[in-house]
């Protein structure tokens, strides 16, 4: 787990700054979600057999024996609040929050056991038209960030439960004969959760899944034909997309639509964004039968991504004024400009130096903090009722009175 300190998070407030801009302009409204929840709803959830739930959940019981968990994605939190707090029966059910997540997993860069993530839910919505407009929105958060040209969008399509049922029994059945070719990972997964051999990393595992049989061949005529839809809108709106028939999703809930967003700048953690279609969780989670699409962005790596093709300056943004009083006696005096020019100009950034430092080292502080004038309060500046100001960008000096200086301030930052 990471601290986060302010030269980096430089570069996550623009990229927030941007996401929450995008989601707004198509109507997303921010939730804000508890970070435990009962264990029992993402056993019941994500599905007791998958690495989330087996191997990655901190979970501990409270003082009355409850057993809790820190959230290890936002979905679920979600489902549950909008179905709690009865929002799915308002006319915009599109949503989305932001936050830390928690999973117990080796770390690597771009993956931490505490990790943020932005995620985005929408309810109601059962046609292809709603797929398409999250992929459409996500392909316009690259573009907004700068990172268009990094990325690849992969898709597939999952089918149904019943349809995959079906497929993992000829999915082991071919991976039995090989199971002396594959890693230990995938053994283990062999008996809990085959779906997630398909997406190994292993070459040698992707070599033996080319004679596997394809998901492709199990789903249904609805499920193919939402997706066969889709590919051609999202042709005709000009989205490049890979149709990745391996890929899967790690948790149970998902059906028919699954995407990601890929960048090769990453190394092996290559997914910045992923989501897809989970039509029957509202329902399996005690709402009413309701459809659902969603995504995640994992913002460590989206930041990884935008650091590294992006010039940011690691160095922090200029103070406006840096407001130096000379005696204890002047600090009344160096508060009060200080609030006055707040109440004037509410966006300059406004530093007072309160240590106990003489003038020059004072003086010498305020330029290497980048500061683009100084003033000086002392009792000859009391006395005569006029502030110095020096200019450190043009190195000028002026006397000003109050009602001068706030003008000039105001020239200096317009």
């Amino acid at each position: 787990m990471h601290d986060y300190l302010p030269k980096e998070l430089k570069i996550w407030n623009y990229v927030e700054i941007i996401l929450k801009e995008v989601l707004t302009s198509y109507c997303y409204l921010e939730i804000r979600l508890p970070i435990l929840e009962k264990t029992k709803i993402f056993k019941r959830a994500i599905g007791n057999i998958t690495d989330v739930v087996e191997k990655e959940m901190y979970s501990f019981n409270d003082r009355k024996g409850n057993s809790l968990t820190l959230r290890p994605e936002g979905t679920v939190g979600c489902v549950r609040a909008v179905i709690q707090h009865h929002l799915l029966h308002q006319k915009n059910n599109k949503f989305w929050y932001l936050g830390p997540m928690f999973r117990y997993e080796r770390p690597q860069n771009g993956r931490y056991r505490q990790f943020y993530q932005l995620g985005a839910e929408v309810f109601g919505f059962d046609t292809e038209d709603i797929d398409l407009e999250i992929i459409i929105l996500t392909h316009r958060l690259w573009k907004r960030i700068g990172i268009d040209s990094y990325v690849t969008l992969e898709i597939n399509s999952i089918g149904s439960k019943i349809d995959r049922f079906e497929y993992k029994k000829k999915l082991v059945y071919f991976l039995k004969k090989h199971e002396h070719l594959l890693d230990e990972d995938c053994k283990r997964r062999l008996y809990t959760n085959p779906l997630r051999i398909l997406d190994s990393k292993n070459q040698d595992i992707q070599k033996i899944l080319k004679e596997a049989p394809l998901l492709s061949e199990y789903i249904d005529i609805s499920s193919s034909s939402h997706f066969k839809n889709l590919c051609n809108m999202l042709n005709s709106h000009k989205i490049k997309y890979k149709y990745n028939p391996n890929l899967v999703r790690g948790l149970d809930y998902y059906n028919n639509t699954v995407f990601e967003w890929k960048s090769n700048q990453l190394g092996t953690q290559d997914t910045i964004c992923a989501g897809g279609r989970y039509d029957h969780l509202v329902e399996e989670m005690g709402g009413k039968k309701t459809s659902a699409i969603g995504f995640a962005i994992g913002i460590e790596r989206l930041v990884l991504l935008t650091k590294s093709i992006k010039n940011f300056s690691e160095k922090l943004e200029e103070i406006n004024i840096y407001i130096i009083f000379i005696g204890n006696n002047n600090k009344y005096y160096a508060v009060n400009l200080s609030e006055e020019i707040r109440d004037l100009y509410p966006k300059l950034k406004v530093f007072i130096n309160f240590f106990n430092q003489n003038l020059k080292k004072k003086i010498k502080n305020a330029i290497n903090s980048s500061a683009r004038i100084i003033i000086l309060i002392g009792d000859n500046e009391i006395k005569k009722g006029f502030f110095l100001v020096k200019d450190l960008k043009k190195e000028k000096e002026y006397y000003l009175l109050k009602y001068e200086l706030m003008i000039k301030i105001q020239k200096i930052f317009k």
